[in-house]
């Protein structure tokens, strides 16, 4: 970096909904700031495409699929910046990415204003605490609105916002935009905008600049007394106290100050880049814990402090034709070529044989790294999520959040000749991406893939075919359906062997019920309580009991399924002095949970995805046609500027097919987004016919 003094560095994202600009507006960042020297658009009629969009495929899709990282000089700050996906299937880069950055900057389209995708980015940003700007970008649109994004931001995320400037003009008359802290006008000139020509601002938007001006000091004299007392006063703030206590509220997390502009127009990023500079915290200033492994997982504080015992943080892997490129963000302490550092995870101690900065695919070789920096490593052998010490502490950073796969497929190299690279690319793609689950199922022999939804999967047997060489055939998409009970079932089971030599015996009884979980908190798939009294069952064969109910969960009778919310409670049973054992008390409990399970009435669950569907207003019959066919539950509709959203619920099963349905019912012109929302019983009808199918399959095995 430029410079080495860490109050100068910041460590962004930029986060947002598919296709509200985020890749464009990186673009941009890094054409201002002198890193690339001329600029190329995400579909690109050139044929370069984004800088970000480093993968032949994110150029073809025109969207981004992995997070790219770069860094750039703004004036008197370095910048580590990293543009994350918007699509809700890579939601794993964006998490990864947040839980390394120090701040972001939630980009908003100008017509759209809050959808689906920023709500749960900005649910990401709460998770890890991130202080953030608001940029309103696409005001150059038709039917673009800034005010009525600063009330989405305020009504559907529930966010502290308030405009910290606003635009001159807007569509096709965007101009500029008004910093509302130091009361100027900011011009973008030169064919790339490039020229930020600070004029007066105009006569006629005067008394709306002091409105919105007063508003501002108003919301940060809430929460700070300094500001509140000239407030009370009537006394105007100066521009300098403004800034820090704007400052000091972005990063307490209680104010989000929004930005204007249009980065394909190429207006007001400067400005922007000025309040990263202004607003965002340098890595001392965000607290970062981390738990002591050798003190049962304590909390400890991480100090930003390069003389401290380093502490750095794997959060990206990258497989390049030099080998693993590992991403780390570097917490505490210095880092040098050459170096040995210890993986807390297994103990491993590793050297430093090169160390680069990155910028989207390019490489800068460094010496040293200290705290604050994010830098990659080559020839560090890792998972994601590891982290390293110099050996003198043995601590690991809080682990990011994984969400649960909820489709999955069965995949088979096409010839014998790929099965080779099939298994180094699944090997690949499970250590760099921890939503993509690989497994083998043992019944039908089958590999199968999983992840967060059908572009996730479909974009990495792509990747099989273009990296690997491999080509791949794949199965019918499979849902990952879920079974619970419905009922209390008591249980009283005995297992009894005998064999020449020492027999098995194990007797158990008490029962299963549903688990109630309570509001608000996380639903635990199983919960197992010991009520034997007066050592009916030996303390040590208790656990066994535990791991065989726990065992037979992982695949329920009614449909094959994984079983949740079920509390068990074991309350009696018998033991024989010799035959009874470990493996007989967990042979009972996975016979006894058979045995008793359709007594409970078993339900079969299944996800339920939360659809976003936009298309020009005259397909809404269509639209809620369609939804309604797939068994959704339409939950609202708006009408914006001659386009209508339908927010619905719809099981995930309904939804295969459904992108081609869409296109052809409104002319290509309709998008949608989902992810997943939670589980949910599924009709009475499917359940038989599911179990049914279960009973065939099984059936056709015995056979074969």
């Amino acid at each position: 970096m430029a410079s080495t003094d860490i109050s100068k560095v910041r460590n962004i994202g930029i986060s947002a909904h598919i296709d509200s600009g985020k890749t464009t507006l990186t673009e941009r960042i890094l054409f201002y700031t002198g890193r690339i020297h001329e600029i190329h658009e995400v579909r690109g009629k050139d044929g370069v495409g984004a800088k970000m969009d480093s993968m032949d495929l994110e150029r073809e899709k025109g969207i981004t699929i992995q997070s790219a990282a770069t860094y750039a000089t703004w004036k008197n700050i370095d910048i580590n910046l990293i543009d994350t996906p918007g699509h809700v299937d890579f939601t794993i880069e964006v998490e990864r990415s947040l839980r390394v950055l120090d701040g972001a900057i939630l980009v908003l389209c100008g017509v759209a204003g809050v959808q689906s995708q920023s709500i749960t980015v900005d649910r990401q940003m709460k998770r890890y605490n991130v202080p953030r700007l608001a940029f309103v970008n696409k005001l150059d649109r038709t039917g673009a609105n800034p005010f009525r994004v600063l009330e989405g931001l305020r009504e559907k995320l529930r966010l502290n916002a308030v405009m910290a400037q606003i635009p001159i003009g807007l569509e096709d008359k965007l101009a500029g935009v008004i910093d509302l802290v130091g009361m100027k006008a900011y011009y973008n000139e030169g064919d790339d905008g490039e020229k930020v020509i600070e004029k007066d601002i105009p006569a006629d938007m005067l008394e709306k600049a002091k409105e919105f001006r007063k508003e501002l000091i108003a919301k940060v004299a809430d929460n700070d007394e300094p500001i509140a007392e000239k407030f009370l006063m009537e006394e105007e703030p100066t521009d300098d106290e403004l800034r820090a206590a704007i400052r000091r509220q972005v990063i307490a997390l209680q104010l989000v100050p929004v930005f204007c502009g249009s980065a394909y127009k190429n207006r007001g990023v400067q400005k922007l880049l000025d309040g990263v500079q202004d607003y965002l915290p340098n890595p001392t200033q965000k607290e970062n814990a981390g738990l002591d492994l050798d003190k049962g997982e304590e909390k400890v504080i991480i100090k930003v402090d390069p003389k401290a015992p380093l502490v750095a943080y794997a959060f990206k892997l990258d497989d390049g034709r030099y080998g693993q490129l590992t991403y780390m963000r570097l917490y505490q302490g210095t880092m040098t070529k050459g170096d040995f550092i210890v993986n807390t995870t297994n103990q491993k101690k590793v050297k430093i044989p090169r160390m680069v900065r990155m910028h989207s695919n390019e490489m800068q070789d460094i010496e040293s790294a200290e705290a604050g920096d994010i830098v990659a490593l080559f020839g560090v052998d890792c998972a994601s999520g590891d982290t390293f010490t110099d050996g003198t502490v043995n601590y690991a950073m809080s682990s990011m959040f994984v969400p649960d796969a909820v489709i999955s497929l069965a995949v088979a190299p096409k010839s014998k000749d790929g099965a080779n690279n099939f298994s180094k690319a699944l090997q690949k793609f499970r250590k760099e991406d921890p939503t993509f689950r690989v497994h083998r199922d043992e019944e039908s022999a089958e590999t199968i893939i999983s992840g967060m939804g059908e572009l996730h999967l479909e974009v990495y047997i792509e990747r099989m075919k273009r990296e690997f060489a491999c080509e791949v055939i794949a199965g019918k998409p499979q849902v990952a359906y879920r079974e619970t009970i419905g009922a209390p079932a008591e249980f009283n089971y005995t297992h009894k062997k005998q064999t020449g030599g020492s027999g098995q015996y194990a007797k158990i009884s008490g029962k299963i019920e549903p688990l109630v979980v309570e509001e608000g908190k996380d639903p635990k798939s199983y919960e197992f309580e010991d009520d034997v009294v007066g050592g009916r069952i030996p303390k040590e064969f208790i656990p066994a009991v535990d791991e065989g109910f726990a065992e037979q969960m992982k695949k329920g009778t009614l449909i094959g399924f994984p079983i949740v919310g079920v509390k068990v409670t074991l309350s009696d049973g018998a033991y024989h002095d010799v035959d009874s054992s470990y493996m007989a008390f967990k042979i009972a409990a996975m016979a006894a949970l058979r045995e008793v399970y359709f007594q409970a009435q078993p339900t079969a669950l299944e996800p339920i995805m939360k659809l976003e569907t936009v298309a020009p207003e005259e397909f809404q019959g269509a639209l809620m046609g369609g939804i309604n066919q797939r068994r959704g539950v339409i939950q609202g509709t708006q009408t914006l500027e001659g386009s209508v959203t339908v927010t619905a619920e719809v099981p995930l099963t309904e939804m295969f097919g459904y992108s081609t349905d869409l296109r052809s019912a409104t002319q290509g012109k309709g998008e949608f987004t989902m992810e997943f929302a939670r589980y949910s019983a599924v009709p009475r009808n499917i359940q038989e016919e599911l179990h049914k199918k279960y009973l065939e399959k099984r059936a056709a095995e015995a056979k074969g």
